[in-house]
């Protein structure tokens, strides 16, 4: 069985299913490590995705779960071997921040990722004269290149998973109205526009609704942040990126929950799908 959410998915998916085969047993810890004549610390390194675990060692927990479906072992099994293998991400790690490409990893095997993106276009979404034009005012110039790379290669992969992700976005009117790229190229933003409102269009997996200006203040302003869905038993996780290379990543239920009904909230604000596909088309023609 082949799965293709990459190795940090994979991973947290193994460990999810091997704390809940232990508790659904009635074990502590301590007990299977006992049994197993593990130290107590193994089993901890293990379940905390501190420590890789062998064939032979997942064999002997699913053994002590009494895990006898041979589905379930392979689909187990199949997991431990994705989530040993190296993720594409890994190639910019002398380039990009360690919890970035964290994070990189989880959006790789979401199912559903929802979005504000604060005052720029989706990362997901961007063209890449935007990306460029983008950072380059906002990274030094040597970084640049994988910066932008990067974004478009997370598109890519994306794009070419078995089963993509959902994607939900909603835009403030000011990214859409700030023209981007335009002491380079007058084009860059009009064509950036008219690529969103193409994705909105054409690709059933994209959703992207507008906030305008008349809908007055709204609780995005108060900052970016991203909601992954995950398959399984993967708890859902919050992006924040507050600025100066902080970021968080959170799974707490409550963090989770309040921003679930940002979003919910920031929907009701926003336009209509077709109503915000056409604001989109009708904002790039009035750059030309």
């Amino acid at each position: 069985m082949v799965t293709d959410e990459g190795p940090v998915v994979q991973s947290a998916l193994l460990r999810s299913e091997l704390i809940r085969l232990r508790k659904t047993s009635g074990l502590t810890q301590e007990q299977v490590a006992e049994d197993l004549e593990w130290s107590p610390s193994k089993l901890i390194r293990v379940e905390g995705g501190r420590s890789s675990i062998t064939k032979v060692d997942l064999d002997a927990l699913l053994a002590r779960y009494g895990v006898s479906s041979e589905n379930q072992r392979q689909r187990l099994h199949a997991l431990n071997r994705g989530a040993r293998t190296r993720g594409w991400w890994d190639a910019y790690r002398d380039d990009i921040s360690e919890v970035y490409l964290r994070y990189v990893g989880y959006e790789a095997g979401a199912a559903h990722i929802r979005q504000f993106p604060g005052t720029v276009v989706p990362g997901l979404l961007q063209t890449p004269e935007y990306a460029e034009a983008l950072t380059s005012n906002s990274v030094d110039a040597v970084k640049v290149a994988p910066v932008v790379k990067l974004r478009l290669q997370r598109q890519s992969e994306l794009a070419q998973r078995s089963a993509p992700p959902r994607q939900s976005y909603v835009i403030d009117e000011a990214v859409i109205r700030r023209h981007v790229g335009i002491q380079k190229d007058p084009a860059i933003m009009p064509n950036q526009l008219r690529h969103i409102a193409d994705k909105a269009q054409n690709d059933e997996l994209i959703t992207i609704r507008v906030i305008p200006f008349k809908a007055g203040a709204h609780i995005g302003l108060s900052g970016p942040f991203t909601l992954l869905e995950f398959d399984g038993s993967m708890p859902d996780l919050l992006y924040l990126d507050e600025g100066r290379e902080t970021i968080s990543l959170i799974t707490d239920d409550t963090h989770v929950a309040q921003y679930a009904d940002n979003f919910r909230a920031l929907l009701e604000s926003a336009l209509a799908v077709d109503e915000s596909v056409e604001f989109i088309q009708d904002a790039a023609e009035s750059m030309i």
